[in-house]
């Protein structure tokens, strides 16, 4: 299976903000071990990280059009919240969108507990940083085999 590992705003500096939060391991760490994941499974991965959110709706559209992935997981960072136009771009692709979350972002600030993009796509994984990703990978599989 090839997948999509699309990063949102501010993820660019994971490992460098609010430690706390969303852990030491930088953006580029985690991409290795999903990589590393993908390649035990036999699967490939590629990624792709915007602060811009129209650019973000540019590659999912592109995804689908390109038609050569499986399934995408999409951490839209702080979008999730109130970013109908990204959700209206999951919705409007049949390629299988994966949310993840490094943190659990039920467990924050009140604003963070709301995800507009939730009812657009497959499933929701968060909480368990890197491990939000692998699980959504596993999650994606068993959903498309």
């Amino acid at each position: 299976m090839k997948f999509l590992v699309i990063n949102g705003v501010n993820l660019n500096l994971t490992g460098k903000r609010e430690k706390g939060v969303y852990g030491t391991q930088t953006l580029d760490d985690v991409n290795a071990q999903i990589a590393d994941y993908c390649k035990t499974l036999g699967d490939s991965v590629e990624f792709y990280q915007s602060n811009v959110e129209g650019e973000l709706v540019n590659k999912l559209h592109a995804a689908y059009l390109d038609g050569s992935y499986d399934g995408i997981l999409l951490n839209a960072g702080a979008f999730t919240h109130y970013s109908y136009a990204l959700r209206d771009a999951i919705a409007a692709i049949d390629v299988p969108v994966a949310e993840v979350h490094i943190s659990n972002i039920h467990a924050r600030e009140e604003f963070r507990n709301k995800s507009v993009l939730s009812e657009v796509c497959k499933g929701v994984v968060c909480g368990f940083g890197v491990g939000s990703y692998l699980a959504a990978i596993a999650g994606l599989r068993a959903a498309l085999s």
